[in-house]
């Protein structure tokens, strides 16, 4: 019995909602852009977060880095200046790994020589768009790379300077396609280089492609790249988790050392875990989201009042209609759920519509973005709970009019 008079309710509120198909429409736009609004900034930063975590997860958890950074103090005056700090030396960072030696750890040396190569194979040759690396034999392991073709590099190669490399999958798909590329010889500064490795495809993070560089032995590197104030990257990695805190201080320790700092100065260079780093990006995220949802609650606001008012206006119109139910039997709870039952169907339907939408959207802007794409089942939920919140607020006045009208007074309404 019940679920028929279910039924005959939805019958009725399609009814309902056909006759007054224009002002649905409106209706069900309106709660629409709303919920788009929440399901599209939601799926973007959904993929931006699993790009961030899929990105940087590969480092490792065990792994910090040492490196310049900036910081601000206060001067004499009481205003604040910003102090650069000094770059990190090849001297220091060769003094850091040989004083450094901290149970289970791994320390790589590295340095960005530059990001603007051309590189060459037989009469071919790249855009100058490569990205050239000087790294020593633990560089690979500690940044989470990993080879696909051949192998990485052995202390053989980086104690005695030899002139191989490990290339990103890029080549395969451009200036070594078609061909094997272990053992082929590429060209960079006109220095010749044979292939050892090829490394497993990265994709982009923020446009910028990972898969795009070339690594070599960093005393080769400093020979082919003798700019000025070269800045090294200190990697170290721990095997023991447990250790990794220990391991940090240290570390810092040692680097005060090594720059000679006197116990009442501040660290001059910077200390950065790479879970930190994820932790601190996806905080930012947060505030993307903060923002999608008072975005999709000033609209959905105004959504619940357009609502509202269609519901107001559709119990004036079905006045007449209404007095003949109470006068054939029909109840409050009858009266209040017909109209209830249809508000909510509107209010589904904008959010159904939303949802749809705004993972559409947000699919495009995250393809567009280079982001990992993921279906936000967490939005979807809170799109559903949203669309049927505002249908309850909205719909309860409406019923509760519909059920208190006098049927003698509503057969007389014209």
């Amino acid at each position: 019995m019940m679920l028929k008079l279910f039924k005959e309710n939805i019958r009725i509120a399609f009814g309902s909602i056909k006759t007054q198909l224009l002002r649905t429409i409106l209706t069900v736009l309106i709660i629409a852009i709303g919920i788009t609004a929440l399901v599209g900034i939601l799926t973007v930063v959904t993929a931006l977060e699993n790009t961030v975590s899929t990105n940087f997860a590969s480092m490792g958890a065990n792994t910090f880095n040492i490196n310049q950074y900036e910081n601000t103090v206060r001067n004499r005056g009481g205003n604040e200046r910003e102090v650069i700090n000094p770059i990190i030396s090849y001297p220091e960072a060769v003094a850091f790994k040989n004083k450094y030696k901290y149970p289970f750890t791994e320390t790589s040396l590295s340095f960005t020589a530059t990001s603007k190569a051309e590189v060459k194979y037989l009469d071919q040759k790249t855009d100058p768009e490569i990205t050239i690396v000087g790294v020593d034999e633990h560089f690979i392991t500690n940044s989470g790379l990993e080879t696909t073709l051949g192998r990485s590099f052995n202390q053989f190669d980086i104690d005695n300077n030899t002139y191989s490399c490990v290339v990103g999958s890029d080549f395969e798909k451009g200036l070594l396609k078609d061909v094997n590329p272990i053992d082929k010889i590429i060209s960079i500064r006109g220095a010749r280089f044979k292939v050892i490795g090829v490394l497993k495809e990265k994709g982009s993070t923020f446009g910028h492609s990972q898969d795009l560089r070339v690594l070599i032995p960093i005393q080769v590197a400093r020979s082919l790249f003798t700019a000025p104030n070269i800045n090294y990257t200190i990697s170290v990695m721990v095997s023991k988790k447990e250790l990794l805190d220990p391991a940090i201080d240290n570390a810092t320790s040692v680097m005060r050392r090594v720059r000679k700092l006197n116990p009442v100065r501040d660290n001059n260079f910077g200390m950065g875990r790479s879970d930190d780093l994820i932790n601190r990006i996806l905080g930012i995220t947060q505030y993307l989201g903060w923002a999608s949802w008072i975005i999709s609650i000033i609209t959905i606001l105004g959504s619940s009042i357009a609502l509202m008012n269609i519901m107001i206006v559709s119990v004036t119109e079905r006045t007449r209609e209404i007095g003949v139910r109470k006068a054939l039997g029909a109840t409050k709870t009858t009266i209040s759920t017909q109209f209830f039952i249809e508000t909510l169907l509107i209010g589904q339907i904008g959010g159904l519509v939303g949802i749809i939408i705004g993972i559409l959207l947000g699919f495009a802007i995250a393809t567009a973005m280079n982001f990992a794409f993921v279906i936000p089942w967490g939005a979807i939920f809170a799109a559903f709970a949203t669309s049927f919140t505002v249908a309850i607020v909205s719909g309860l006045y409406p019923a509760i009019k519909a059920s208190k009208l006098d049927p003698i007074e509503a057969l007389r309404y014209e």
